[in-house]
């Protein structure tokens, strides 16, 4: 039987908006008579669902809301979800950086998490010395440290620059060196945030590789937050779903996967966004992705020409912005990006993009698409992935013809002459 070594019952988090406490001595007052006399904490009765496309009209937000599950040892979970939607306060309840507003966590065994670039270090310290303070923050004596010690300094490759104090690293050398850290040491749970985007494609890679061991050849439990759905699929045997701060799906991490990326879609290919994205800079109004000449819903096949629309409104400065897409497909995975940058300005006020693929261009399956606007060629202004889901279904066939999907993303239909 299966030991379970973490399990969360009810738990929620409420924050204020803005303000630490309360924001006033009479409600700091009020709080406190409720709570001498017995009586639940008048405050946390009133509070919206954490979403942040909208705009609301209570001070108080419940990051998370009602949180249950139980994992058990040696299980990889994947935890997904929009920014947003209270996968890091999850984390940093679990990692006991913060307390639940209500409910209780229980857990067995040593944690070490890594949620955040630098957590856990002093900048004044260098990279061995901040070795050792998070091995007795574990619990762990000096001896079985400095046995690690070798490994991690290896693994981390900042050999070079392991008796500098951190202050002077790089983001990419800190993460490297907290990841080593966390992953060598010897706890019983390893909780990992999304800061392994900091680092290159080499050391993500290595990372996963990490990880990998640690939960199936070691059995610990590993916790993993990624927007990297490849990644999650590959890594983790369950998976638990967020959305505005409550479960939408646990289990199987495939599933997850799928529930994540599909859940968003409001129809077959086709989204409207209200006020969802309307920021000082810009407002996205609405995307599709049609068939060239044909209304929104329409069924998607492999044969049709594609129009991929964008109906965007530019508040400030166009010449300055580019708009970017990342293609991606069932697992996640980018296939290729495509652009306005050097092919059409964009410019102030509303703006109707309209981007042509040829037929067969994409194959039978599932795709994603992660949009960017990006400033001066070079900063992300604005960034929303999985911001559309669109499938491409299998077109009538001539008799004789392969059915099926056939290998390969791309389909394209060449020119062919018999000499």
């Amino acid at each position: 039987m299966s030991k379970v070594v973490i399990k969360a019952e009810h738990i929620s988090k409420q924050y204020r908006l803005g303000l630490v406490g309360t924001g006033t001595v009479k409600d700091d007052m009020k709080r406190w008579w409720y709570n001498l006399r017995g009586k639940e904490d008048p405050f946390l009765k009133i509070g919206e669902a954490n979403d942040r496309s909208s705009k609301g009209e209570s001070d108080y937000v419940w990051s998370l809301r009602d949180i249950n599950f139980e994992i058990n040892q040696g299980d990889s979970v994947g935890i997904i979800g929009r920014n947003g939607a209270g996968k890091s306060t999850l984390l940093k309840i679990l990692s006991q950086v913060t307390q639940p507003t209500t409910g209780k966590i229980y857990t067995k065994g040593r944690i070490a998490s890594l949620l955040e670039v630098g957590t856990g270090f002093h900048p004044e310290m260098t990279g061995r010395e901040n070795i050792y303070l998070n091995g007795a923050i574990l619990g762990m004596r000096k001896h079985e440290i400095t046995r690690k010690l070798d490994e991690i300094i290896a693994f981390s490759g900042v050999e070079r620059y392991i008796d500098t104090p951190v202050k002077r690293y790089s983001s990419g050398m800190y993460v490297r060196l907290a990841f080593a850290v966390a992953a060598h040491l010897e706890s019983e749970i390893l909780i990992v945030d999304e800061v392994l985007a900091v680092g290159d494609a080499e050391f993500q890679k290595k990372c996963l590789g990490k990880m990998n061991a640690v939960s199936k050849g070691e059995g610990r439990t590993v916790l993993f937050v990624s927007h990297n759905m490849a990644a999650v699929k590959s890594l983790c045997n369950s998976g638990i779903v967020l959305k505005n701060g409550g479960i939408l799906y646990q289990g199987s991490a495939d599933i997850a996967v799928a529930n994540y990326l599909a859940g968003e879609s409001d129809s077959l290919n086709h989204k409207k966004f209200g006020n969802d994205f309307d920021f000082e800079t810009l407002k996205i109004n609405e995307i599709s992705i049609n068939p060239k000449g044909l209304t929104s819903d329409e069924i998607l096949d492999e044969y049709h020409e594609l129009e991929f629309q964008t109906d965007i409104n530019i508040k400030t400065q166009p010449e300055r912005l580019h708009l970017t897409y990342v293609l991606k497909d069932s697992n996640g995975e980018a296939l290729f990006t495509f652009s306005t940058s050097g092919v059409t300005p964009l410019r102030k006020g509303n703006n109707h993009l309209v981007c042509s693929f040829p037929k067969g261009f994409l194959n039978i399956g599932n795709y994603y698409l992660d949009l960017y606007i990006i400033e001066d060629a070079k900063r992300a202004v604005f960034h929303e992935p999985d911001i559309m889901a669109f499938t491409i279904q299998e077109g009538p066939r001539p008799l004789g013809g392969w059915m099926g999907k056939e290998p390969g993303f791309i389909k394209p239909v060449f020119e062919w002459v018999n000499l």
